[in-house]
């Protein structure tokens, strides 16, 4: 399959795109990236495409979760463990409570970009460009930071390399095995009862452990993880220079990432994102809200993968917890009547933000929460199954979604809102997710 040029997909017309005041340097930062190595190979892009196959025939449950929008400075050691470690113990809650094998993809090593609702802002009379992600200009509010950097973008590639390389680090070098999981939340555990639970389960999964050692059975599994990595698919100059004919297939692969998804915002049937990510074999994901129809939806699954291969397409739904009982099932029950098979994912985080009067973009946890339980009532009623969530978070204490165990309220906003885009679950609340949706899991599986 061939993949169109660059000028071609501009020219189709691409929505929340840069704007590069010096097309040389564009084209030189472009160049630079064709020359640069893989991030990710095509063999661990088909891996994925049948994990997820799983998902769509309600073999597995998807894990999908990271930051809103990473940032170069975040890219540390301590930051990549944190956020493997709340992920890995998600992980663990699910797959325990629920006896549900569980595919864990990381919102990482490639986040860098966000698309915005408004290409300014404007502070005290000054209007500058939008912040749009480290991919693209920085955060500060001044003119020489808000400016579109095509530089960013090999910045982007390299931070994603640094990424990639301690999560594989983590995940196969000891870090991830499941004897290891009283370590990953110590000081959880002792400030939470939250965590106390999570620890009684620990004791519990060491006595099978215990057993299986005692039998003799000690499977590889235990002791790492497959983890994979995801992004959206929002700059074409990045995406495209980073596409690839596999040499063992002769497909076109995007290897900046495992798992690509198109946006809310970017999903227009005749744009250049839907046509790229339909040329690539990679599996891709398209969120869906509540301005969808079911055959927008119909007309994405037979574009994106004409040839229905199995595992290829994830629909992320993101309607907001006010909307999703009323708008998924229409959507849900024709495309499944039209033979498509999907996996379904439910992200509960964008359809649920709103500002405090203090000034605070946030989100409600029990909006989350409610969300995700309309998602598992829909699906219970159609018979279908509820593949997945798709969460923002951090592996950090922070205070940047209100409720959850520790009853945040607005006021406690001020105290740790470190997010430079939209506002994450913290540790406390992703495992107070994890347990509620094993609960929910629990019940679809009965």
């Amino acid at each position: 399959m061939s993949i169109p040029s660059l000028a071609d997909l501009h020219a189709i017309g691409a929505a929340q795109q840069p704007t590069y005041s010096d097309p040389a340097a564009r084209d030189a930062a472009v160049d630079t990236l064709r020359r640069m190595p893989p991030l990710v190979f095509a063999g661990e892009c088909d891996a994925l495409r049948d994990r997820l196959a799983q998902v769509a025939r309600g073999e597995a449950f998807l894990l999908q979760g990271g930051d809103c929008a990473e940032t170069f400075e975040g890219v540390t050691a301590d930051n990549v463990r944190n956020k493997l470690r709340v992920l890995l113990s998600m992980a663990v809650v699910l797959t325990y409570a629920a006896s549900v094998p569980v595919v864990k993809v990381g919102r990482l090593a490639g986040q860098y970009a966000k698309p915005r609702s408004s290409d300014t802002e404007t502070r005290d009379g000054v209007t500058l460009p939008a912040y749009r992600g480290d991919a693209v200009n920085g955060f500060d509010f001044e003119p020489a930071a808000r400016a579109h950097d095509p530089q960013r973008l090999v910045d982007v590639y390299n931070a994603s390399s640094s990424t990639l390389n301690l999560a594989r680090a983590f995940t196969k070098g000891g870090y991830a095995d499941l004897r290891q999981m009283h370590a990953w939340n110590n000081d959880f555990v002792r400030s939470s009862p939250l965590g106390q639970r999570y620890e009684s389960m620990g004791r519990e999964i060491d006595k099978a452990l215990s057993f299986m050692d005692a039998i003799g059975v000690d499977p590889a599994q235990l002791h790492t993880v497959d983890f994979y990595s995801s992004h959206e698919a929002l700059l074409l100059e990045y995406e495209h220079a980073l596409t690839r004919i596999d040499s063992r297939t002769e497909q076109p692969y995007d290897v900046s990432a495992h798992f690509l998804w198109i946006g809310e915002r970017t999903r227009q049937l005749d744009g250049a994102h839907v046509e790229l990510l339909s040329r690539i074999a990679n599996p891709v994901g398209v969120k869906l809200g509540p301005t969808t129809t079911a055959d927008d939806a119909i007309a994405l699954a037979e574009k994106l993968n004409p040839d229905r291969v199995p595992g290829k397409l994830t629909f992320i739904t993101r309607f907001g917890a006010g909307k999703i009982r009323d708008g998924l099932p229409h959507i849900v029950e024709k495309v499944t009547a039209a033979g498509i098979e999907a996996a379904w994912v439910c992200d509960p985080m964008h359809g649920n933000t709103f500002a405090t009067d203090n000034g605070y973009k946030t989100r409600e946890f029990d909006d989350v929460i409610d969300e995700v339980r309309g998602f598992f009532e829909v699906h219970r009623s159609l018979g279908t199954w509820p593949g997945g969530v798709h969460v923002e978070l951090t592996g950090d204490d922070v205070t940047e979604c209100i409720g959850g165990g520790h009853r945040l309220s607005a006021a406690d906003l001020s105290t740790r809102y470190e997010t430079l885009c939209d506002p994450r679950l913290n540790r406390a609340q992703s495992l107070e997710l994890a347990f509620l949706v094993a609960q929910m899991l629990g019940e679809a599986t009965d």
